[in-house]
C-alpha cells in the first residue's frame, strides 16, 4: 500500500472515538470484476465505465471533494492499473492512495476484508462508498461526520427505496433512526456510509488491521451483528441514485434519462 499522504491545510478533523481527533478520508471501492456488466468490463474496470462524460468513480471523487474531503483511498483488483494511469496520486483536488488487492493477493477482498486492508490509511472515522454507484446529488458533509463523531454509533448508512429487482431490501429504520434487522419495511443499503474503525475490531471484527493475510470477508455480518446491539444509525436517501450494474441501466444514464434506482443489496 501507498505512503499515507499529509492532511491538507486547513482539514477539517472529527472525534474518532477514545478522544482522538483524526483526518476524516473517504474509502472508494473499485476493487470487483463487474460480471453483471460484462462485455464492457472484460476490457474497462467497471468504475472507469463513463456516466455523462466522465468516469463512474469520479462523481463520488468529486463530490467528496465538493464536501472537503480530499483525502481518499481507493482498492483495486480487476484491471486496477488502469485506475492507478486514470487518476494518479492526485486527481484535480483529491489526493488518492491505492490499496493494491489484486497486486498483493491477487484478487479482491470483498468489501470488509477491503476496508481491513485499507485500514491503517483510513483513520478513526471515515466514508466508504462504492465505485460504481451514481449519486449525483448526494452531499457529503462535514455535519453528517460531526454528529456521527458526537455519537457513540459504529456506522451510519444511508439507504434508498428498493429497486424493483430487489424488493425485500436490506434494512429497517426504527423511530430514533436505528439500523434494524428484522422490520416489516425494509431499505436498499445505497452503499454510502461512515464508519468508526471499531467495527473492524473485535468483537465484530478479527481480522488484524491491515489484513496481511488478506482474508477476504463480506460487509454485511459485521453491521448486522453491530445493528443488533443498536449502534447503526441510518437515514433514508431519496435522491437520483442507480448502481450501474447492468449495461442496460449505463445506457439509460448516459441517454439522459431519470437514473432508475438500482441495487443488488449488500454483501
Amino acid at each position: 500500500m501507498s505512503p499515507r499522504p499529509a492532511a491538507p491545510k486547513g482539514a477539517r478533523t472529527a472525534a474518532g472515538g477514545e478522544g482522538t481527533p483524526v483526518n476524516t478520508r473517504a474509502m472508494i471501492l473499485a476493487a470487483g470484476r463487474g460480471e453483471r456488466m460484462r462485455p464492457l468490463t472484460d476490457e474497462r474496470p467497471k468504475p472507469l465505465l463513463e456516466v455523462l462524460g466522465k468516469p463512474l468513480m469520479q462523481w463520488p471523487m468529486d463530490a467528496l471533494a465538493a464536501g472537503g474531503f480530499a483525502q481518499l483511498v481507493v482498492n483495486t483488483a480487476w484491471l486496477g492499473e488502469q485506475i492507478v494511469s486514470r487518476f494518479g496520486p492526485r486527481h484535480a483536488t483529491s489526493d488518492i492512495v491505492y490499496s493494491h488487492e489484486g497486486r498483493d493477493f491477487g484478487g479482491a477482498l470483498e468489501t470488509a476484508g477491503g476496508i481491513v486492508r485499507a485500514l491503517p490509511q483510513l483513520g478513526g472515522i471515515f466514508w466508504v462508498l462504492a465505485g460504481d454507484v451514481f449519486a449525483p446529488d448526494f452531499i457529503f458533509s462535514q455535519a453528517a461526520v460531526d454528529r456521527f463523531a458526537a455519537g457513540g454509533r459504529l456506522a451510519h448508512l444511508w439507504l434508498v427505496p428498493n429497486p424493483p429487482h430487489h424488493p425485500r431490501g436490506d434494512f429497517g429504520i426504527s423511530p430514533d433512526g436505528l439500523g434494524l434487522n428484522d422490520a416489516p419495511t425494509k431499505y436498499t443499503f445505497s452503499t454510502i456510509g461512515l464508519y468508526r474503525a471499531a467495527l473492524f475490531a473485535p468483537p465484530y471484527c478479527d481480522i488484524p488491521a491491515g489484513n496481511p493475510g488478506g482474508v477476504k470477508a463480506p460487509l454485511a455480518p459485521l453491521l448486522r451483528a453491530a445493528m443488533a446491539d443498536g449502534r447503526v444509525g441510518v437515514e433514508l436517501y431519496e435522491g437520483a441514485w442507480t448502481d450501474v450494474g447492468t449495461p442496460e441501466r449505463l445506457a439509460a444514464l448516459n441517454a439522459g434519462e431519470q437514473p432508475v434506482r438500482g441495487g443488488a443489496g449488500i454483501d
